[in-house]
């Protein structure tokens, strides 16, 4: 399917990249243009309703979807799957699309030098682009078998050279988006006592002066098996930052509390201050 000017990049798991070199400006604003629907947002739905649609370009994204059922269907995998009685990776689903972000360096707005660890792309690119050093951790899946303590080990190991270090862990999100309730519970307890739990004993342990955040970027509602825009929990613990009055980390004691902050970078302005 690739070609000159059409190129894919394999990452982990479903999350993969193709770009698309434009001739000129008004077919880059088309194809960014092009309503694409987030195939978690569709799951056990007919795909017919759901295509790329309303501009010329999505004509070219059909085209390709259409013509990776053809290579795809005599995969080596998927003759595997299929024997095995699992659903076979049949078709390629193009969404999410968007030009080169810029953003200002991560060092100039809070005065700090920086690590990220994630296991997925989206994290890791934009770590880059704001000028953190990626750190890849071995069996860093993405998934529910991550290398949760490594994620911390190797963040622990980062900050002995750098001020700031933001862990990401994907685990509870695709719990959300399979709508598997036990599955968003184990990750979640992993999370708490793998990473938060190790990074959070190591110094309290010691006399450093630490600061540590811990939140999600949005709601993934089991219920729902999509995003939400409901307000997310967050726990600030460290140097200078005083207890209020709620004692749990979740959605119920969350609003109760009288600290809200609207938009989302406030809080990370908060907490670097």
């Amino acid at each position: 399917l690739g070609t000159e000017n059409i190129k894919f990049y394999p990452g982990i798991s479903y999350r993969h990249i193709v770009v698309f070199k434009c001739g000129n400006k008004q077919e880059q604003e088309g194809f960014v243009k092009t309503k694409c629907i987030p195939p978690h947002d569709i799951a056990g739905k007919r795909i017919s309703r759901f295509l790329p649609a309303m501009t010329p370009q999505a004509e070219i994204l059909k085209r390709l979807m259409n013509e990776s059922i053809k290579i795809l269907a005599d995969h080596e995998i998927n003759r595997v799957r299929l024997d095995l009685k699992e659903n076979p990776a049949n078709m390629i689903w193009l969404w999410g699309q968007g030009i080169k972000s810029f953003m200002p360096k991560f060092s100039k707005l809070y005065h700090a030098e920086g690590s990220i660890i994630s296991a997925v792309d989206l994290i890791k690119g934009i770590g880059r682009i704001i000028g953190l050093d990626v750190i890849d951790v071995p069996g860093a899946t993405g998934y529910y078998d991550t290398n949760y303590l490594g994620k911390a080990e190797y963040a622990l190991e980062s900050l002995k050279h750098k001020d700031f270090v933001f862990v990401h862990v994907e685990a509870p999100d695709e719990a959300g988006h399979n709508g598997d309730l036990r599955e968003k519970i184990y990750s979640i307890e992993k999370f708490d006592k793998f990473v938060a739990g190790t990074i959070l004993n190591h110094f309290k342990s010691g006399d450093e002066e630490f600061r540590i955040l811990v939140l999600s970027d949005h709601a993934t509602p089991v219920a729902l098996k999509t995003h939400s825009r409901d307000y997310v929990c967050f726990a600030m613990y460290g140097t200078d930052i005083e207890q209020d009055a709620i004692k749990h980390f979740n959605e119920k004691e969350a609003r109760l509390s009288k600290f809200r902050i609207d938009k989302g970078h406030e809080l990370m302005e908060f907490f670097m201050v």
